[in-house]
């Protein structure tokens, strides 16, 4: 047995030396590396690639369940509200509700008119006249009818009047110039409103001048204030016409004729004492005739309410009619852009005013108008 204290230490076998290395150094697995040596090694190079490599991404987070949004509940109950709305009311604007202004045409058949025939009278200057030498047709009425026909789209050319008497304007049958009987779709005429006439089937518009009975005599008839005035005398009026039954009533002698320019005749021939009709009617032969004759204001509280007519009975094209000459003159009474019935007045009455003064002839303002029941929708403009 050797002894392991005395003698040189021999130096140790390779294969147990420790490989010295400095601080920091990794460690290098030689050939002649021990196992602990590799593992030592692997290690290191493990922890060194670890912090060479970016971190890994962050795992998403699960989103959370979607609540119940109650405000995009209420959005949606808002529009379908609305458009429930808006339904009901376009089913009531073009199902129910009153006619349109086309269905009252339809209904009234005025497209399928070549030409408008009215009937008028034609001896009433300022009013209604046919000059026969000229043959033109002149007067408020006149005026009034080419409004009227001018709404329903006819031209002037299109519309043919007819000379029609007092007592042939409710049954609405003129005469043309060669004497022949002519139906006319419409009367206009100095045609007075009245409760009788209506309950009688005539079927008028809203009125479209106000005026008042008034006297007409010689220039040396003594003054004349009431009908009173002229008991016992002759006095020529209309037949069918208002003043009539005033005359009745105050003991007067009535002659009737169917035209004023007879009952001129008569007074101009002193086969009579005075006329008696309205105003707007005696103001044009008082103008006419000047200093011969005197009109008289009766100083009377009932007014006359021209109408027009536009046939008898219910049938539903006579009503549709009737609603669109009063969109006429509803039109013209309510649009301030609309001066057709103040030129009318002007043109005609107005200009007789001088020579009738102190007489009223009548109230120079277009008389109100209830808006007619028709369907407008809501981009049209056919009613202001």
């Amino acid at each position: 047995m050797a002894d392991l204290g005395s003698g040189p230490v021999a130096p140790a076998s390779g294969r147990l030396k420790w490989p010295l290395r400095r601080r920091g150094e990794p460690v290098v697995a030689g050939p002649e590396g021990t196992a602990e040596d590799i593992a030592v090694q692997d290690i290191a190079e493990l922890e060194a690639a670890d912090r060479q490599l970016p971190p890994p991404p962050p795992v998403p987070m699960a989103d959370p369940p979607q609540r119940f949004n109650l405000a995009i509940f209420r959005l949606v109950g808002l529009g379908l509200a609305l458009v429930l709305t808006l339904a009901l009311a376009m089913v009531k604007l073009f199902v129910g509700g009153p006619p349109s202004i086309a269905q009252l045409r339809v209904e009234a058949g005025v497209d399928g008119w070549s030409e408008l025939a009215i009937g008028v009278k034609d001896d009433q200057p300022g009013v209604a006249y046919y000059d026969k030498q000229s043959r033109i047709w002149s007067g408020f009425d006149i005026d009034i009818a080419y409004m009227v026909a001018e709404d329903l789209g006819f031209r002037r050319q299109e519309v043919k009047f007819y000379a029609i008497e007092s007592e042939d304007r409710a049954r609405m049958q003129a005469t043309d110039t060669s004497g022949n009987r002519v139906p006319v779709k419409m009367v206009i005429a100095s045609y007075s409103i009245t409760a009788d006439r209506k309950d009688k089937g005539v079927n008028f518009s809203d009125p479209y001048l106000y005026t008042e009975q008034s006297v007409l005599t010689l220039k040396d008839h003594p003054a004349v204030a009431t009908f009173r005035d002229l008991s016992g005398k002759k006095v020529c009026s209309l037949s069918t016409s208002t003043s009539a039954d005033a005359l009745s009533q105050a003991k007067v002698d009535v002659i009737s004729k169917n035209r004023v320019s007879d009952c001129l005749g008569l007074l101009r021939g002193h086969e009579v004492d005075a006329i008696s009709t309205d105003a707007a009617i005696l103001a044009g032969y008082k103008k006419m005739y000047g200093d011969e004759l005197r009109h008289w204001d009766l100083g009377l509280d009932s007014t006359e309410k021209w109408g027009i007519n536009v046939g008898l009975g219910d049938a539903p094209a006579t009503k549709a009619l009737q609603t669109l000459v009063d969109v006429t003159l509803y039109r013209s009474w309510k649009d301030p852009r609309d001066n057709r019935w103040e030129l009318a007045y002007q043109n005609n009455l107005q200009t007789e005013i001088a020579a009738n003064i102190p007489t009223p002839i009548a109230v120079a303002e277009q008389p109100p108008v209830s808006r007619p029941d028709v369907r407008q929708l809501p981009w049209e403009s056919d009613l202001p």
